[in-house]
């Protein structure tokens, strides 16, 4: 019996432990399946957060990282692309400059390279050609951010005038220049290398150096080529930005970030406008108006077209609004009786304007007018010094920058050329050029006034003296004492607008010693 119940009690005792086994075994199944429930979960979490798509170079903040994910161009182990990756390593303040200038415009331009679907190295060739200064003006005759010079930029439609210079036009500009490496990409069967040279060089040069070496047996890849020494040292240039651009965390460069966003709108008000009405319309100064459009020469767009203005995103609504208030309004109209001696040229002069817009506004079929005569002239509200960036203003400013010891004063003549103008004052033409914002091939017109700035001149001792005026003085009596010009004098200390001496004023004279005792 005792044995009986020992087997019954022992049988229980297994069943417990294996009833309480199972339970155990379930909880911990239950456990598992619970928490297998959850890590999936948790990793599937951490998984989509470690595996999210790359995002577009559309939706990155800094317009230069935009730019960079979409760079495509090999960048070759090359001596010529390590120099100027040095260079412009080494010199990170121009990266600076370039970054300041650019922020209005670069987001328009890399939307148009974008909308075409062309490379985005294309981009930074502003920065080559002309470190993004919309105004800049080259040896060559080539202006504005891409360099056109006249004869291409008018073969692809930029205008150039009196009243616009369409290569400075920063939006027309731009679809020029994708234009024309469109075309020059098609010609050069899609090497980017031999499209971008022959921008700098031209086609026919480039062609030339490529059947050259096909001849010969050469690789006719852009670095093998014979090309002229800028030509070969341009595509390198570019080359090694585009890879500091898509590398600056790699050489530790930090280049001013630019918003990825419109700054810039174009706009077109369908009438001609004094700049400075157009920038009270937008709400800015005349000088940022005609920053963003530096196309216009003069104090107004063009009369005949284009009219159309490159303004602040922020300003477009409020000029709207005012363009379609004073639909009309937007130029100044002087009614000018006609005296003896005057002439539509006179006049056009004196107003800065052109003999054409005259003759417009009053109907002329003829340059003829008469005394007595009444005419509308278009004029600008303000005084030529508020029109601070015009191409008059910008010339004053670059013959005013001292380059040597004194400066000379001379008008043009018929039959005058640069070389002839810097022969006779033994200065170099490239440099007669450059102190009067032109360039070596530029033609004069007669009546033009060059500065001419000399260290010495054969014949003459010249020394810097600075006269006081005195009661009784007048420009053409210092003029006859000290044996100079009386325009002289008046260019020398802008007195143009000045009628009266006043006793006491300083006057800077260049004086030759030779002929005078000072």
């Amino acid at each position: 019996m005792r044995l009986k119940h020992s087997w019954i009690f022992s049988l229980l005792l297994t069943g417990c432990q294996l009833t309480q086994q199972t339970e155990n075994q379930q909880s911990s199944s239950q456990s598992i399946n619970h928490l297998s429930e959850q890590v999936p979960s948790q990793m599937t979490k951490k998984l989509n957060n470690d595996i999210q798509p790359p995002a577009s170079p559309q939706s990155q903040e800094d317009l230069w990282q935009r730019i960079a994910l979409q760079l495509q161009l090999s960048v070759p182990n090359n001596k010529m692309v390590d120099y100027y990756r040095t260079w412009y390593l080494t010199n990170p303040s121009h990266l600076k400059t370039v970054s300041e200038r650019a922020q209005p415009f670069l987001y328009l331009i890399t939307e148009k390279i974008e909308q075409r679907g062309l490379p985005l190295e294309l981009a930074l060739l502003p920065i080559v050609e002309s470190s993004f200064d919309a105004f800049a003006y080259s040896h060559g005759s080539a202006a504005g951010l891409w360099q056109f010079v006249p004869e291409t930029g008018k073969y692809y439609g930029l205008k150039q005038n009196y009243w616009y210079d369409g290569r400075r036009d920063v939006a027309a500009s731009t679809d020029a220049a994708l234009d024309y490496l469109t075309t020059l990409n098609t010609r050069f069967d899609g090497n980017w290398n031999h499209t971008i040279a022959a921008y700098n060089s031209g086609g026919g040069r480039v062609s030339s150096a490529i059947r050259k070496n096909q001849k010969l047996g050469k690789p006719t890849d852009f670095f093998s080529l014979d090309l002229p020494e800028e030509t070969s040292g341009y595509v390198p240039k570019l080359l090694a930005l585009a890879d500091i651009i898509a590398n600056q965390d790699k050489y530790d460069l930090d280049i001013p970030p630019i918003a990825n966003q419109p700054v810039v709108e174009l706009i077109d008000p369908k009438e001609q406008l004094d700049l400075a009405i157009a920038a009270r319309y937008a709400g800015i100064s005349v000088k940022q108006l005609q920053s963003l459009n530096p196309a216009y020469n003069q104090w107004a767009t063009a009369p005949n077209g284009p009219h159309q203005l490159l303004l602040p995103v922020n300003s477009i609504e409020k000029f709207n609004n005012n363009v379609s208030e004073n639909r009309g309004k937007g130029m100044k109209l002087v009614r000018y009786k006609v005296k003896s001696g005057d002439s539509l040229s006179a006049l056009a002069k004196h107003y800065n304007t052109t003999t054409h817009v005259i003759k417009n506004a009053n109907d002329l079929s003829s340059d003829s007018i008469r005394i007595g005569q009444f005419l509308m002239i278009p004029t600008s509200t303000k005084d030529d010094a508020a029109y601070i960036l015009s191409a008059s203003n910008r010339l004053a400013k670059a013959q005013a920058k001292s380059r040597g010891q004194y400066k000379l004063m001379y008008t043009v003549r018929s039959g005058d050329s640069l070389w002839t103008i810097a022969r006779a004052n033994k200065v170099s033409h490239q440099s007669l050029a450059k102190w009067n914002g032109m360039g070596p091939k530029d033609t004069l017109r007669v009546g033009q006034n060059l500065v001419i700035w000399k260290k010495t001149s054969q014949g003459a001792v010249i020394r810097t003296v600075f006269y006081s005026v005195k009661n009784g003085d007048t420009i053409n009596a210092i003029a006859n004492r000290f044996k100079v010009k009386s325009n002289d004098i008046v260019k020398w200390n802008d007195l143009a607008q000045q009628k009266y001496l006043q006793p006491g004023q300083k006057l800077k004279l260049y004086i030759d010693v030779t002929k005078v005792s000072v």
